[in-house]
């Protein structure tokens, strides 16, 4: 995973920012969502659990917090004591929250978490990047199984184009190639200069497109042009709720371009049974691109509490 990886992921969270501010508001008029239940009072609070509590924290982005609700709650359908530690803020401060103990699961993305720890490490398989990221992982903490779903970069299209050149969910980017010339592609302004960009797509993947038109990082700016038709093919994250809303195709990455962002969970081993490991990997197996899609755009379109979203996607997964 390269640096850009980082930079992406940076990018991500003022993405997150945005969205968190809806979440906060939501959880505010519905008694703080998993806050309510064994709340912190400051989630930067540096005490450990006490006993056998396990808590579970999140950084400060919607899906984050949606994430550590889905773990939150599958550790307690198993017996597992679990306070939470809502929306902390940033890696390198949840990062030493773990170290400490005072955080014993978070949601990360393993792609991201990597380029924290090892901006060099360019891993081509996702066993190779939890092992990459495991070699250089304090010792008290580790990662558990990775989950299919990722929440990464992409090439997407709005639905007139999809149409256009029969472009469907199962398509891939390399099927960009010959009409490439002819779209108008939007992403920040990196984007333009980065392997993990048109730099990558002509390399990898052999596109040439007819313009590039500058941007923000998968935001408001970046889905309208997609929207109006300003642009074609737009960089919007793999989970963005306005995929669904819209009708944009997201066509795969099929030579991983754009690396990897399973979301995995870390945590300071002493704090957690491996009754809650289990409990955790069962979560990962089940959770795939397009269901974190769709429980994001519950959260995020639909302003529902993320705590009540993730308890029904745990009772009908059978994992509750």
């Amino acid at each position: 995973m390269t640096s850009n990886a980082h930079t992406s992921r940076s990018i991500r969270s003022y993405r997150g920012a945005v969205a968190v501010a809806l979440v906060a508001a939501s959880a505010l008029l519905a008694g703080c969502s998993s806050s309510s239940d064994s709340k912190s009072d400051d989630p930067l609070s540096g005490s450990k659990a006490s006993g056998d509590t396990v808590v579970v924290g999140s950084n400060n982005f919607a899906e984050s917090i949606l994430l550590a609700d889905i773990y939150g709650e599958a550790l307690k359908a198993k017996g597992v004591k679990v306070t939470y530690k809502p929306n902390i803020g940033t890696r390198e401060t949840t990062y030493g929250l773990l170290k400490n103990g005072s955080v014993t699961v978070l949601p990360e993305y393993n792609g991201a978490l990597l380029a924290y720890l090892d901006a060099k490490a360019a891993p081509k398989t996702i066993e190779a990047t939890t092992a990459a990221i495991n070699a250089k992982l304090d010792s008290k903490l580790t990662l558990l199984d990775p989950s299919p779903a990722q929440d990464k970069d992409s090439v997407t299209v709005n639905a007139a184009t999809a149409a256009k050149y029969k472009l469907t969910s199962e398509s891939t980017i390399a099927d960009l190639k010959d009409v490439a010339k002819d779209l108008v592609i939007g992403a920040s302004p990196e984007f333009q200069t980065r392997q993990q960009g048109l730099v990558g797509l002509k390399s990898v993947y052999g596109l040439e497109f007819k313009t590039f038109k500058a941007l923000d990082a998968g935001g408001p700016l970046t889905v309208a042009a997609l929207k109006k038709n300003t642009v074609q093919a737009a960089d919007i994250f793999t989970t963005d709720p306005t995929i669904s809303k819209e009708k944009f195709v997201v066509l795969q990455d099929s030579n991983n371009l754009f690396g990897f962002e399973n979301v995995q969970p870390l945590v300071y081993k002493s704090g957690l049974s491996q009754k809650g490991v289990d409990a955790l990997n069962a979560v990962s197996a089940k959770l795939d691109t397009a269901t974190l899609l769709d429980l994001d755009t519950q959260v995020q379109s639909d302003n529902k509490d993320p705590l009540d979203v993730a308890k029904t996607w745990l009772q009908t997964s059978g994992l509750d």
